[in-house]
């Protein structure tokens, strides 16, 4: 039984009942008022006990995901940290060789060069020592699931887009569209206060750990922008561009049978 079952699953055990009273009146036999509330108890039981399954395999579901996530997003900051270390070590070989000749412009140049690739490190490091850095975003899929719906979620990744192209995988038919990308060294925090902020229009109203809301991007600036302040990235458009030229190709493509139709049934008729 599916726990959202649970009110006809009752409602036909209480008919049940009443059919039986009503078959078995002759020979006094009947469901006694006592037995039909245990069984309805046993209705409402086995509906939340499948309920907390249910809710549990969600959340480790969505923890899996949560990891998977994490270790993506450290990978690329060990990545980024080695392409750095590297790319230092070349500068500081050179820096050593211009030296030696006594080019001191050609030097300070280097030297400006790996104090920023130090800066850089020191970014990379700060990110991954804190869980609460990333990007805040706000995404669309029009031609998926319409004009008023966004999805308010963050990354940790380094390219915050790569996170989008995950999302736009197999599992919806068109690419989301981007409208706001925001870095912040507390990140869960945006979001938290985003989803805070658009709590009543939660798009599944049972688990509200999901993060698409009834919302356009339009509507969601505002708020954004109060709790963020300055975005990256900002466009309340849908370009959506697959979408569109996919219901192009469909009128066309209607517009062409259409036009066939009369004179292919008139060949057949003159035939």
């Amino acid at each position: 039984m599916k726990p959202y079952k649970l009110a006809s699953a009752t409602d036909r055990l209480t008919k049940t009942r009443a059919t039986v009273e009503k078959l078995g009146r002759s020979m006094d036999i009947r469901i006694s008022h006592t037995y039909h509330l245990l069984r309805v108890r046993e209705l409402e039981l086995t509906a939340d006990h499948l309920n907390k399954v249910a809710e549990e395999k969600e959340r480790e579901r969505e923890e899996r995901a949560r990891l998977r996530e994490e270790r993506q997003a450290q990978a690329e900051l060990d990545r980024e940290k080695a392409r750095l270390e590297k790319e230092r070590s070349h500068y500081e070989n050179a820096l050593a060789a211009l030296r030696d000749k006594g080019d001191h412009d050609g030097a300070q140049r280097l030297q400006n060069q790996i104090d920023g690739l130090a800066q850089a490190m020191e970014d990379v490091e700060q990110r991954a020592a804190n869980v609460r850095t990333g990007y805040v975003y706000v995404i669309s899929n029009l031609g998926s699931f319409g004009e008023r719906m966004v999805k308010v979620g963050m990354t940790r990744r380094l390219e915050p887009m790569d996170r989008v192209r995950e999302l736009s995988d197999a599992s919806v038919p068109f690419n989301f569209d981007v409208h706001a990308i925001h870095f912040s060294e507390d990140a869960v925090g945006v979001e938290a206060e985003m989803h805070r902020r658009l709590a009543g229009k939660h798009v599944n109203r049972v688990n509200q750990r999901r993060e698409f809301f009834y919302t356009t991007p339009a509507e969601v600036r505002d708020p954004l922008t109060d709790v963020a302040g300055d975005l990256l990235q900002c466009t309340e458009i849908s370009e959506a561009v697959e979408y569109h030229q996919s219901v192009a190709e469909a009128v066309g493509t209607r517009s062409g049978e259409a036009s066939e139709g009369p004179t292919s049934a008139g060949k057949g008729a003159r035939a």
